[in-house]
C-alpha cells in the first residue's frame, strides 16, 4: 500500500510521516500549503521515500522538479500532456459524471479526489466505490484521515492512499498524532 501524506512544509511534519511511501510537496502558489523549491529541497526525507510535487497548470514543473529534488510530478490542474524526465501522477476529480475510461493520460498512476473549488486539500470525499476494480494504479485522495481510511480501503482496493487536510492543524502544519495514526491504519488495512 502507498501511503502518501501531502502538504509538507517542514522538517518536523516530514519526520512525523515516517513509514510513509511518498511525502507531497505542495508548489501551487495559491495553497496554504506551498512551499517554495529551496525549502522543499532542504526538507530531508528518508531513504527510498518518494517526493512528489504537487503542481496546477504549471510550465516550469520540470525546472521545479529538479530544483526541489523531487521523484514524482503530480498533476492536479487541467494539463494535457505530460512532462518528460520523470515519473507522473494525474489527478482527476471523481464527481457523479465520472468515468474511469476518463483514465487514459500518459501516467504511471491516478490520483481520485473529491470535487470542489480548490485544487486539493478540501477534506471533502468522494463515492470510493467508483474507484474499485481499476486497471491502473489508483491513490484514493480527498477527505482522508484516521477515522476512514480503513474503510476506503476496504471499499475501492486502491493502490494507494493520500491524505493532507485531515491531518492537519492548521492549513500546512500536520498533526503529528494523526500523522502518525493514518499511516499505521493504512498500512494494516
Amino acid at each position: 500500500m502507498m501511503v502518501k501524506v501531502c502538504g509538507i512544509t517542514n522538517q518536523a511534519d516530514a519526520d512525523a510521516a515516517a513509514g510513509a511511501g511518498a511525502l507531497g510537496f505542495n508548489f501551487y502558489a495559491k495553497s496554504p500549503r506551498y512551499v517554495s523549491p529551496e525549502v522543499a529541497a532542504g526538507i530531508v526525507t528518508a531513504p527510498g521515500v518518494l517526493r512528489v510535487g504537487v503542481f496546477v497548470n504549471e510550465p516550469q514543473a520540470v525546472a521545479i522538479a529538479r530544483q526541489a529534488r523531487l521523484d514524482v510530478i503530480q498533476l492536479h490542474g487541467d494539463e494535457d500532456t505530460a512532462p518528460s524526465g520523470f515519473p507522473v501522477w494525474k489527478a482527476f476529480r471523481v464527481s457523479s459524471d465520472f468515468s474511469m475510461d476518463r483514465l487514459t493520460f500518459p501516467a504511471e498512476a491516478f490520483l481520485l479526489d473529491a470535487p470542489g473549488d480548490l485544487y486539493g486539500g478540501s477534506g471533502h470525499t468522494f463515492d470510493w466505490s467508483r474507484a474499485k476494480g481499476a486497471a491502473r494504479k489508483i491513490l484514493l485522495a480527498g477527505g482522508l484521515g484516521p477515522d476512514n481510511v480503513q474503510q476506503a480501503i476496504a471499499t475501492a482496493r486502491p493502490w494507494g492512499v493520500d491524505a493532507c487536510s485531515r491531518l492537519e492543524l492548521k492549513p500546512g502544519i500536520k498533526d503529528h498524532e494523526k500523522v502518525a495514526r493514518f499511516i499505521e491504519l493504512a498500512l494494516t488495512a
